[in-house]
């Protein structure tokens, strides 16, 4: 089998050199390794040399020139990756916004604030799937909710108090640990 070794036009060396070096700058790393990929094949390197340079699979390198040969540039830049497809349908989603809406009093569960674990549950029980804990804050996310966190506040305690409680004696107590545990 023949190797394949691009014959590039020398402003088009210097146009990826310059490609090559914003890729690195803005953090686009594995666009800058595909057009380096290019330019050594065009310095006359094999694909398996190149892939040896680079520490990337020979059939990756195959791949890179050949859309390079196709598509030019824009056959080395970064594809969408879809990822896993989402078990919720967009129905399902729907209607979760809507328990969402509702609160977890209205969905029969006794505190007055959404959690994962929470969240966790109502999905298992309304669409039969189950999800990490984790990535229910995700799901969120895509759903537009932000993650709350409630404010741990006493109830029938006295501001004042607990201000001074807060400046005075906790710090105190901080100190005298410390200096217990120094002796």
């Amino acid at each position: 089998m023949q190797a394949r070794i691009l014959k590039l036009h020398h402003n088009t060396v210097k146009k990826l050199l310059k490609l090559k070096k914003e890729a690195e700058q803005d953090g686009e790393y594995r666009v800058a390794i595909r057009i380096r990929a290019v330019l050594l094949n065009h310095d006359g390197y094999s694909s398996g040399g190149i892939a040896t340079i680079l520490k990337s699979p020979r059939s990756k390198v195959s791949e890179w020139l050949k859309k390079y040969s196709a598509l030019g540039f824009d056959g080395l830049l970064e594809g969408q990756r879809s990822g896993r497809p989402s078990l919720l349908t967009k129905e399902q989603e729907k209607i979760l916004c809507d328990i969402i809406d509702s609160g977890p009093v209205a969905y029969g569960f006794l505190t007055g604030v959404w959690t994962s674990p929470i969240i966790k549950k109502v999905i298992e029980n309304e669409f039969s799937i189950s999800y990490h804990v984790g990535h229910i804050r995700k799901i969120l996310y895509n759903l537009n909710y932000s993650v709350q966190r409630p404010k741990r506040v006493l109830a029938n305690a006295d501001p004042e108090k607990q201000n001074k409680w807060r400046r005075y004696t906790y710090p105190n107590i901080k100190k005298n640990l410390v200096r217990n545990i120094a002796q």
